[in-house]
This record gives structure tokens, C-alpha cells and sequence, in this order.
């Protein structure tokens, strides 16, 4: 049996788009702003993370054509590194950060199908009403991406579309501000521009945090059709478009809303939305929702492939590399992440876990960035056929940008989360050493992989190579 490439060029883009367009565009203005200082570095600020998102995707795209399997960081990682900085990567991902962001985002998008209800001065949304919420949300995920890896996919373009289509209404409602004269704000310029490195780097995070999926292509490099082309196609057409939509929304924000006014807003776009379009403001909302919802199923298509490699390469149980004999879907590693999911939104800790999110991410990246120049020299790859070829410097760019980011806040504002990532990652090393270096298999698994097995009809996989 042998996973079938059923993503085309269409769907590709909008994996890449639709993971990277969810809540961040919506959150981010404030705290990109809060680290830029002024209307004109708070854009240019947007353009320079989408353009260190873009080459470290260029990167990618040439790394997935060289190593042509599933799971991005880790099969990057695995092969330059050998299988302990993979199992790293792979417990930090799939065991905190995915699910983490996911819970985030299904809160997100609950709070959001919930404002409307609410909106009538009586108070905020209960605590416990989006936390039911946010679970339903997930559970909704959960089935789709077993019923059917076609229909996840079909759906991820139509929210694609769906928030596009949001974020052109702000758009097209800037463009008419604009026209209408509403430039005063945006006249501004760099006046208050910050000059702290650290505090800038602060910002970075924000939007990076709103860049964040531009790999998800390469998490499902076995189904998508022709990846030689496609892949890199998919970055050069996805990430560009990100960065255009995501620069015209903030300039659309600036045209009613000063630097004041958004860092004070607890939600830009619907801020935005009640000065602009107040008789359908409700619309934003609903197009939030849609929007968190879209990039909660990428995440959760992608990284369920993570877990697939993952186990397939012996880094994790067995069962987790088994796929749905009909479907195709993961189905046991979509299970762990969606219940991982609903222990974070149940215990609406997620703000806390923003930071070392971000933090481990980017150390993550720059390491890969060390794994493309080791694939560009080293004899075992440097012969083998790449149809993307970077130049070598952009690499060291997004190495040096990523040290920039992960450094720069500790020296600003060192936080606790920092060290909570050192342990969460030490935790992870402690787990190997028993089940992945010395093998050790609990006499129980083969009984349970067995009942799993029949229960939900799954078994394993060929490796693709067409």
C-alpha cells in the first residue's frame, strides 16, 4: 500500500497561504507595532519578515527536492544530524508547539463565533462557554482529517478563498480611505521610529508569528503531484501574495487607526471594521473564525505527516506511522495531536506559551539553514539532482536573521518561558535515550498496536517514490 499523490499545484498554494493567513494577521498589528514605533518601519517591518519567511522557504523548497520525504524540519534535520536532533525537533513540534498553536487558534476562532452573541455591553465572552467551544472546533477538525484527506484539502481552499475574501474587504476599504483623503496617519512616516535592537526584535516575533506555516508544503512533500515543480512553485506564488495581502491590510488599518489607537485595540480588524463598514462589522468576526478554522486544519494535515515520518523512522511508536487502509489518512497521529490540542485550550494557558514558541521554532529554522549548506557540499548529496538551486548566501541570511531573532529578546526581556523551553527540550533528550538509542519497547505495545490496528482499520504504509 502506498500513499497516493493527490495534491496539486492549487492545493499546495493554498496549504501555504491558508496555514500562514489565519489568526496572526488579525493579532499581530499590535505587537509589530509596539516593536516598530512608527507607521512606516510598522510596514516595513511586515515586508521584512515576510521576505526572511520567503528565502528560508526558498531554502526549504531546494532541501525538499534533495531529501523527498514528509516532515520538513525533521527529514532535513535526520539527515544532516543524525536521529537525535530530529527526535528533538520532532517532541518539541508535535508534542507542544502544533498543539499549542492549534488550541490557539481553535480559541481564536471560538471567541470569534461567540463576540457576536456578546456584543451587547453585558460583558465578555465566558471563559468556559469558548473553551466548549474550542473543543467542538478541534473535534470537528479531527473528523474531517479522518473521513477523508481529499475533503481536508477541498476544504482548505475554500477557507483559503474565504479569508482572502476578508482581508480584500479591508483591503478594497483602505483603498477607498485612501481615496477619500484618510492619509494623516500614514503621512507620520518613521516619526517615533524605535531604535532598540531588542525591542524590534520583539516585534519580529509578531510577525513572524503571522508568517508562520510558509514550510507547510514541504510537511506533505509524499502527496503532492510532480513536487520538483510544483513545491517550489507553490512557495514563489504563495509567499509573495502573503506578503502584498498582509502589507495593504496593515496600510488599510493605518488609514483610521493611528499607532495609538492600534496598539490599544484588543482586535484591529473589527476595530477597523466599526469606523469603516459599522452597519456589517459583524461580518469580520464570522471571516476570523473562518480564517483561525482554515489554518487549524492545515496545521493539523501537516503535522499529522510529521508524526507519520516520525514513526516511520522509529522515533515514535509504530502505530503512529499507520494510515487509514481507505482513506490514507493518519489516523492515530491525528488522534494524539487533537487531544493534545484540547488539553491546551482546556487549560487556557496558551498566552504564557507564546514566546518560547516562537523561540524554539527559529532555533529550528537556523539549524536547517546549516543542514542546506551540509546537503550543498557534503559527498553524499552534493551530486544529486536539485531543480531549485539558491545562492548559498541566502541561507547564511536567514541563519544570521534567525540568531537575531532568537537572541535579541533574551538580551531585551528575558522571560521564564526561555527557560521552560530548555527543560521541555531536555525532557525530550531523556525520551530518547530509552525508546530510540537503546530500543527499548514496552512488552504492551505490540498488543495495543494490534488492537489499534483493527479498531481503526489502519496498517502501514510503502514509502512513496514516484
Amino acid at each position: 500500500m502506498t500513499v497516493p499523490r493527490t495534491i496539486g499545484i492549487i492545493g499546495a498554494i493554498s496549504f501555504i497561504v491558508g496555514t500562514i493567513i489565519g489568526s496572526g494577521i488579525f493579532i499581530s498589528p499590535k505587537g509589530v507595532a509596539e516593536g516598530s514605533g512608527s507607521v512606516a518601519f510598522s510596514l516595513c517591518s511586515w515586508a521584512i519578515c515576510g521576505i526572511i519567511s520567503m528565502l528560508a522557504a526558498l531554502c526549504y523548497a531546494e532541501m525538499g527536492c534533495v531529501i523527498k520525504a514528509s516532515g520538513a524540519d525533521y527529514a532535513f534535520l535526520d539527515a544532516a544530524f543524525g536521529s537525535v536532533l530530529s527526535f528533538i525537533f520532532s517532541w518539541c513540534w508535535a508534542m507542544l508547539l502544533k498543539p499549542a498553536s492549534m488550541a490557539t487558534l481553535s480559541l481564536t476562532c471560538a471567541q470569534y463565533i461567540l463576540t457576536p452573541l456578546f456584543n451587547d455591553g453585558c460583558g465578555d465572552v465566558p471563559e468556559d462557554l469558548k473553551k466548549i467551544l474550542a473543543t467542538f472546533v478541534l473535534l470537528t477538525l479531527i473528523a474531517i482529517n479522518i473521513y477523508s484527506v481529499a475533503l481536508a484539502a477541498r476544504i482548505q481552499i475554500i477557507f483559503t478563498a474565504a479569508k482572502l475574501l476578508a482581508l480584500v474587504i479591508i483591503i478594497i476599504g483602505g483603498i477607498v480611505k485612501l481615496c477619500q483623503g484618510f492619509t494623516e496617519n500614514l503621512a507620520t512616516g518613521f516619526d517615533g521610529t524605535e531604535t532598540s535592537p531588542g525591542v524590534i526584535a520583539l516585534g519580529f516575533y509578531s510577525g513572524m508569528f503571522a508568517y508562520d506555516g510558509w514550510n507547510a508544503a514541504n510537511f506533505i512533500m509524499e502527496e503532492i503531484k510532480n513536487p520538483e515543480r510544483n513545491l517550489p512553485l507553490s512557495i514563489i506564488i504563495g509567499l509573495p501574495l502573503v506578503i502584498v495581502v498582509y502589507v495593504m491590510t496593515n496600510v488599510s488599518y493605518f488609514t483610521v487607526l493611528s499607532m495609538d489607537d492600534l496598539m490599544a485595540s484588543p482586535a484591529v480588524a473589527i476595530t477597523w471594521a466599526e469606523r469603516v463598514i459599522p452597519t456589517v462589522a459583524w461580518i469580520i468576526p464570522i471571516f476570523v473564525a473562518m480564517s483561525t478554522f482554515g489554518s487549524a486544519n492545515g496545521s493539523l494535515f501537516a503535522t499529522g505527516r510529521l508524526l507519520f515520518v516520525t514513526a516511520r523512522n522509529d522515533h515514535m511508536p509504530e502505530v503512529f506511522g499507520m494510515v487509514h487502509v481507505e482513506t490514507f489518512s493518519p489516523v492515530p497521529a491525528s488522534i494524539l495531536l487533537i487531544i493534545l490540542a484540547i488539553v491546551f485550550a482546556l487549560s487556557g494557558n496558551i498566552n504564557s506559551l507564546v514566546n518560547f514558541i516562537s523561540f524554539i521554532k527559529w532555533i529550528f529554522y537556523g539549524i536547517n539553514m546549516i543542514s542546506l549548506i551540509i546537503f550543498r557540499y557534503s559527498k553524499k548529496y552534493k551530486d544529486l539532482p536539485r531543480p531549485v538551486k539558491i545562492p548559498i548566501i541566502i541561507p547564511v541570511l536567514v541563519f544570521l536573521s534567525s540568531i537575531f531573532i532568537v537572541v535579541a529578546p533574551i538580551v531585551a526581556d528575558p522571560q521564564i518561558e526561555f527557560l521552560y523551553a530548555a527543560i521541555f527540550v531536555a525532557i525530550g533528550y531523556l525520551f530518547y535515550l530509552p525508546f530510540v538509542f537503546f530500543k527499548l519497547h514496552l512488552g504492551c505495545m505490540k498488543y495495543i498496536t494490534m488492537f489499534l490496528q483493527l479498531y481503526l482499520q489502519i496498517a502501514k504504509p510503502k514509502q512513496s517514490v514516484d
